[in-house]
């Protein structure tokens, strides 16, 4: 049985599937290299035998011509900021495991299906654990620090992202992620899905022109 995400996003018209950020605006929005984002939606080059192969991307971009970012792009890039950043895990590994769950549990885009937030992460965590001898230990810290990434998406009725809190401190910086408050939020429904101000509806990027013309001190950066 296909999974409820997949059927959703049969609908092209989506709103959270259409082009939307540059490589450059979504490694800013969610604080990381741009090289980095790169490789993730575009492969990147490797040497065999002389010759030079690109691998395959980790993260499918729903523009067909392979230029910008959707929103669900966007989240997929913040779960998979949550594996890649904080424990260094390679790739090639991350790839494999997630595989194998979305073989075992039918997804289509196991990053963002809300089936991954409950039973997928489990199996993540302890296949991608069999393939490095990771102890439980580090299974365990692995697995909290993915569901606080995964926590700082909202969902619709119907279990798809609809919002994400975007970090708003670098998350490399020995700060405990769960300790960044829910200050800015992304949604296609709001501000074309530029970061705005949590409850208010203002863009960041007004706030920051304010703060640089010396108007107003910013209550937060994206």
């Amino acid at each position: 049985m296909a999974s409820k995400l997949t059927s959703a996003f049969k609908r092209t018209d989506d709103p959270r599937l259409q082009s939307a950020y540059t490589l450059a605006e979504a490694a800013h929005y969610l604080r990381m290299p741009q090289v980095t984002l790169r490789s993730w939606v575009s492969g990147r080059l490797y040497p065999v035998s002389g010759q030079q192969r690109r691998s395959s991307p980790v993260i499918h971009l729903d523009d067909p011509k392979g230029r910008y970012l959707s929103f669900i792009n966007l989240v997929e890039a913040h779960v998979l900021a949550a594996i890649r950043r904080r424990h260094g895990v390679r790739l090639p590994q991350v790839r494999r495991a997630l595989d194998y769950v979305r073989r075992e549990f039918d997804l289509k885009r196991p990053l963002i299906d809300q089936a991954f937030q409950t039973g997928g992460l489990d199996l993540f965590v302890e296949r991608y654990g069999q393939m490095i001898n990771a102890s439980r230990q580090r299974q365990q810290a692995m697995k909290e620090i993915i569901s606080v990434y995964l926590q700082r998406i909202e969902r619709d009725t119907r279990g798809l992202p609809i919002k994400l809190y975007p970090f708003t401190r670098d998350t490399e910086s020995g700060v405990s992620p769960k300790s960044d408050p829910r200050l800015v939020v992304m949604s296609p429904t709001m501000s074309f899905g530029r970061p705005v101000i949590v409850g208010t509806g203002i863009p960041v990027s007004a706030i920051y022109e304010r703060y640089t013309a010396g108007e107003a001190s910013p209550c937060c950066a994206a």
